[in-house]
């Protein structure tokens, strides 16, 4: 059997991180950093296309890897439609939608789809997403809320978390990923719970609904919020920044870094420690939530997500939960690993391939409710 060699894309607003696997092996990787400088000349992430994929092939060139050697490739996506799990090829319909204009928040993450793209058209290789940020399963009943044109959906970290779900089945259960029921938090700049049962995700806690984080505000008081909108001053861009970007720790203690605010913590700093025990607070409390739609019943609780490394926030978040199920640390993100194994599994005819056209045909119909409420659209931003 020849060995499949594939390259995974995953490119964030100044990093590209790149790796080649053969079959299962990872035999390169590197994560490009872009300087403020070289992204200052772009005016949106479209016109960083070029940019980007010289800098990628040429850092393969310098590690003898010709691009022609490349039998796969596998990218994070975009701002995809909700979708099913796995693997999606990309195609011309996928980059028109991706690019499309009326997308005023597009992801640097679907760059790396185009670049795939390129080399599909250059060289005839397979390429694809895997676990789409749009993949949502949320069961009907999830999704209701009191205002039918905002119903519920799942956006965000699909990717890390349900590969920590398939590795804990895997190496620690020793059962079928399908037989289990998982509660996975990603704790990162931005944090989200996913309860997955039978594998599939049923029910979440989006990063704009629940906990706060770093970066993230999480969920407020809707009435509060609707009246910082309307007598902030501030444009929707500027509010979604800040909301979205410079609200959770940033905001309540001028930074990002969990370590920075730990050695604050450790300094006597009274304030940054009721601010970091109420964020590990709210997310204790959302993996709470994601027990009751099983009615406890949980195999295991996951911890992952760069900021999961650290020993003050895994002891204070698995103190509140260990009572519904045992907790298991599984620290970082994995997703170039997730990225390269779902590729390998759809090389090896393990997985189907889905096709963009047919998921965008009943995109509207995975979210609607049962009434045919068209879901709400967030208004173009000028």
């Amino acid at each position: 059997m020849k060995k499949e060699k594939i390259l995974i894309l995953n490119l964030g607003s100044t990093s590209s991180k790149i790796a080649v696997y053969e079959d299962d092996k990872e035999v390169f990787s590197e994560t490009l950093r872009h300087s403020r400088d070289e992204m200052s000349k772009f005016n949106d992430v479209l016109e960083q296309f070029d940019f980007r994929k010289e800098v990628i092939y040429k850092a393969l060139e310098k590690n003898n890897i010709p691009v022609s050697s490349l039998t796969a490739a596998c990218s994070r996506g975009g701002n995809i439609i909700a979708c099913p799990h796995g693997a999606i090829e990309i195609d011309q319909d996928m980059i028109d939608y991706l690019t499309r204009p009326d997308d005023m928040a597009k992801h640097a993450s679907l760059l790396g789809s185009m670049i795939a793209f390129d080399l599909h058209k250059e060289y005839g290789i397979p390429i694809c997403i895997y676990d789409a940020i749009g993949t949502d399963e949320m069961q009907p009943v999830a999704r209701v809320t009191g205002i039918p044109e905002i119903p519920r959906f799942t956006v965000g970290h699909t990717l890390n978390t349900r590969a920590m779900a398939i590795k804990c089945a895997d190496e620690i259960l020793h059962k079928p990923f399908e037989e289990c029921t998982f509660i996975v938090a990603h704790l990162g700049g931005g944090i989200s719970i996913r309860l997955y049962k039978n594998g599939i995700n049923i029910d979440c806690v989006n990063d704009d609904e629940g906990n706060f984080s770093p970066e993230r505000c999480g969920g407020v008081s809707v009435k509060e919020l609707a009246k910082f909108c309307f007598t902030s001053g501030l444009s929707y861009g500027e509010v979604m920044d800040k909301l979205h970007g410079n609200a959770g720790l940033a905001a309540h203690l001028g930074t990002k870094d969990a370590v920075t605010v730990e050695k604050m913590i450790e300094d006597g700093d009274e304030y940054a420690k009721i601010i970091y025990e109420g964020m590990c607070y709210r997310i204790a409390k959302d993996i709470g939530t994601m027990s009751i739609p099983v009615a406890g019943k949980v195999d295991r609780i996951i911890l992952t997500g760069g900021i999961s490394h650290s020993k003050m926030l895994t002891d204070y978040i698995s103190n509140l939960v260990s009572w519904i199920a045992p907790v298991e640390i599984m620290a970082g993100e994995y997703e170039m690993e997730a990225l390269a194994a779902g590729a390998l599994r759809v090389l090896r005819g393990e997985e189907k391939l889905q096709n963009f056209g047919e998921i965008k045909k009943t995109a509207k119909d995975r979210i609607r409710l049962c009434k045919g409420v068209e879901p709400y659209k967030t208004p173009e931003v000028k």
